[in-house]
């Protein structure tokens, strides 16, 4: 394990503005465990981290999915009640250390680069800020080999084109065993997708990453170009068509954050897709947003017919002989089509799925 010295300014006394050199030595990591959590996330990290030592050679960065009008101290309180590590809000700059748990701050992507951390407000990822595969890329990137990458417990696909990206530069993926985890979604997405190297309950968790990170470093691994442009695009905010295009190929689809197009990335086992203003989706996370927009469209649909009913309502009423009749026809059918549509969506919410496809 390597120490970095760095010279840290203090005021000196009662003297104002003279100031006194203080060496310090700061622990720098050896390994990143880097851990994506949702629903269900914080009791399960306590339980985790529970189990991790103090002298722990790694620093641990975590993503749990929060409000963006929420505050990460609690949490972070929270996590230091039940661990033996240095736990903090992730700050813009900050060195990483090892012994040291770092919470993505709400509303945050969390990366590194250069044994540094990166607080950044860029585009969202599976619809996610702060989003594991965005901490898990750049973790990848910056470490290499030496990284270790922990799904557990949460709804939804955050996390698994973020594994992927762990293995694909030489680091392990471990994922929670989805019957002990309180949302299986997040775990058995990653396992469908991803070749996971340890699936683990919870509880024996903790020992198996002290055991993945206090061994000899791994030799490293070369970075796929596309991984770099990504974690570049990520670092800058905001990407554009040349470095996309580097990556990708522009596919008939149009990103629903933001109405750009979008690119189909080409590397990787997990299909995804961006938008060069750097949107960033799995096929899964995708096929979610198409969904929930298309069910707004139709309750739009629905109010416009309802509006178009009763002018025509308002209309039959006024006149008179055949026009009134022809007026008539056309309320009935219109109404056809209400029902028809109310039908579907109501049907569709109940299945709890409110597009899924009627048998």
């Amino acid at each position: 394990m390597a120490a970095a010295v760095r010279f840290l300014p203090l005021l000196s006394g009662s003297t104002p503005f003279v100031f006194t050199l203080v060496l310090l030595l700061v622990s720098s990591p050896a390994f990143l465990i880097v851990i994506g959590t949702s629903a269900g996330g914080m009791p399960a990290l306590t339980r985790l981290v529970a189990q991790l030592p103090a002298t722990l050679p790694a620093a641990v960065l975590v993503v749990q999915h929060l409000a963006p009008e929420s505050t990460g101290e609690p949490l972070v309180a929270r996590l230091a009640a039940h661990t033996a590590l240095h736990c903090q809000l992730a700050t813009h700059e900050a060195p990483l250390q090892a012994g040291t748990i770092y919470l993505a701050p709400p509303d945050r992507h969390l990366l590194t680069r250069d044994d540094r951390l990166l607080v950044t407000k860029g585009p969202r990822e599976n619809n996610y800020r702060p989003a594991a595969d965005a901490l898990f890329r750049s973790a990848a990137v910056a470490f290499d080999s030496q990284v270790v990458g922990v799904v557990l417990t949460g709804m939804l696909h955050d996390g698994t084109a973020g594994l992927d990206f762990i293995k694909r530069c030489g680091g392990v993926a471990v994922v929670q065993d989805p019957e002990a985890a309180e949302f299986p979604s997040m775990p058995e997405s990653a396992l469908r997708n991803v070749a996971v190297d340890y699936v683990i309950p919870l509880d024996q968790m903790g020992a198996l990453l002290v055991d993945l990170v206090s061994g000899s470093t791994p030799s490293h691994k070369s970075i796929p170009h596309d991984l770099q442009v990504e974690a570049a695009i990520a670092e800058r905010v905001m990407g554009n068509t040349e470095q996309v295009s580097q990556i990708g190929h522009q596919v008939p689809l149009t990103c629903p954050d933001c109405g750009g197009n979008l690119w189909e990335v080409n590397e990787g086992n997990v299909l995804r897709f961006r938008c060069h203003t750097g949107h960033a989706f799995t096929a899964d996370a995708l096929l979610e947003c198409s969904q929930h927009e298309m069910e707004e469209t139709l309750w739009v649909a629905l109010r416009m017919m309802e509006e178009r009913k009763n002018l025509l309502t308002s209309m039959a009423s006024r006149g008179e002989g055949q026009w009134s009749m022809q007026q008539e026809e056309r309320i009935e059918e219109i109404k056809r089509h209400i029902n028809r549509l109310r039908e579907f969506l109501l049907s569709g919410s109940e299945n709890g799925n409110p597009m899924a496809e009627k048998k």
